[in-house]
């Protein structure tokens, strides 16, 4: 998600800032739920439905922040 903009090409406003935060630690915190769904054989299986509702918030969360971007950048663009 970083990638979106280059060094010499930092986001300007911190809400900017802020959503990529986001989006990143969502994503991060996504691929981690998911792994707990698939636990390896010896551990104990996970409590399914508090994976699901921690993947569902994750979901959320990423597309709450790819929301503000698009929200934010628009309106950059169109100033």
């Amino acid at each position: 998600f970083q990638r979106l903009f280059s060094p010499s090409q930092k986001p300007r406003s911190e809400l900017v800032r802020t959503s990529l935060r986001l989006l990143t630690s969502s994503a991060y915190r996504l691929q981690s739920e998911c792994r707990k769904a698939l636990p390896a054989e010896p551990s104990p299986a996970p409590d399914i439905q508090l994976v699901t509702q921690q993947v569902i918030q994750c979901a959320y969360d990423i597309a709450k922040a790819a929301k503000q971007l698009v929200t934010i950048t628009t309106k950059e663009n169109n100033n």
